[in-house]
């Protein structure tokens, strides 16, 4: 039996917000299809690195609950982040001082 005071606080999150970050979600996707028919050249990856960013977290914060738990969680997110931002800038890195002759 658990007593009160071990109890994690419950939090209900209303159907809108899902309903908002939903539409958010579409609207992104929208923005991300019509970046990859524009002529945006180089933009095109950084647009849609940006918005899939952006989609990602709305996912982690809403429907995974992140906004609500400890923080340890969000620190360990920002660790992971981090490591994934060093890994994707060296690719980068690697892929734009390559030659034609690569």
């Amino acid at each position: 039996m658990t007593s009160p005071d071990n109890e994690e606080a419950v939090h209900a999150i209303p159907y809108s917000t899902y309903i908002k970050v939903w539409a958010a979600l579409v609207v992104l996707t929208g923005i991300t299809v019509a970046a990859a028919m524009g002529n945006l050249k180089q933009m095109a990856i950084f647009t849609a690195l940006l918005v899939a960013t952006v989609k990602s977290s709305l996912v982690l914060l809403y429907f995974m609950h992140l906004r609500y738990e400890n923080k340890f969680f969000a620190y360990a997110l920002i660790a992971v982040i981090a490591t994934f931002a060093i890994f994707l800038g060296l690719t980068f890195a690697d892929y734009s001082f390559r030659g034609p002759w690569a």
